[in-house]
């Protein structure tokens, strides 16, 4: 009976490596020891990749002309290519309406469900372009709404890593892989993803990855391996729900320091 357990908390704890804000315009020092760092453990991540990159924020790093097969070099290794939005330029601000309730500024949430599905593809349209077939998506900064998920759904994308939980979950068609902390953070039990961004890393920071990448290499899984480990079941959904408060009760507090 103990050795049932222990292999079910094995087979059902791990972690999703997804990288923020991939563009043209990036810390590209830190992608290329990134890029050694995967090879050298065998793990492939998520690149959330902007298609039409138009954040000044993210303008002033250095430009890589060759961007688009890069991608297409990381896609060939068995890297997954996520659209992280569209533009990644907010124009709407919401008040923790949004699907998640984090609040703060957002690409897609109030938009118009017309206006959502051109915002999708315009940037199905650039990855189309470039040969790059696109099955998931996260939104900048967490914020959507349910037109946000029809507009999905129409435009042939049915995956969406964000969300709460221990275990990917299916809700409203749309499969959800869990995105809970802002760091690289293993629980004892459980499925999630990271939500790394290289571009505000200091050194500390990225030897901090380095780290966790070392210690838990062998917790570290793909994409598609993820995909098979959607639970539905009422007890993971009421863990879900627990953890969704918790975790906004916490941001809450840390938003009145």
């Amino acid at each position: 009976m103990l050795s049932k357990v222990k292999n079910y908390i094995t087979d059902n704890t791990g972690i999703l490596i997804r990288l923020d804000d991939i563009a043209e315009n990036m810390n590209w020092d830190l992608m290329n020891k990134s890029e050694l760092l995967f090879e050298k453990y065998k793990i492939k991540p998520v690149l959330g990749v902007i298609p039409n990159n138009k954040d000044s924020q993210l303008l002033i790093y250095p430009k890589r002309s060759d961007f688009w097969n890069q991608v297409r070099n990381w896609r060939d290794k068995g890297w997954e290519i996520a659209m992280h939005g569209n533009t990644h330029v907010y124009d709407k601000m919401c008040k923790n309406d949004d699907y998640f309730n984090y609040g703060g500024g957002s690409e897609f949430f109030g938009h118009s469900l017309e206006t959502q599905i051109t915002k999708i593809q315009n940037g199905l349209k650039k990855f189309n372009d470039e040969k790059i077939k696109i099955r998931t998506f996260f939104a900048p900064n967490h914020t959507f709404d349910k037109n946000t998920l029809i507009a999905l759904k129409k435009s042939g994308i049915n995956v969406v890593i964000d969300g709460y939980g221990l275990m990917p979950y299916t809700e409203h068609d749309i499969k959800f892989i869990p995105q809970l902390f802002l760091k690289a953070l293993l629980l004892p039990f459980g499925i999630q993803s990271t939500q790394i961004h290289l571009n505000y890393m200091k050194e500390k920071d990225f030897d901090n990855f380095v780290r966790f990448i070392e210690k838990n290499s062998n917790r570290i899984i793909s994409y598609d391996q993820i995909i098979k480990k959607i639970n539905n079941n009422l007890s993971y959904k009421f863990v879900r729900v627990l953890f969704e408060k918790i975790l906004k009760i916490k941001r809450i507090l840390i938003k009145k320091r």
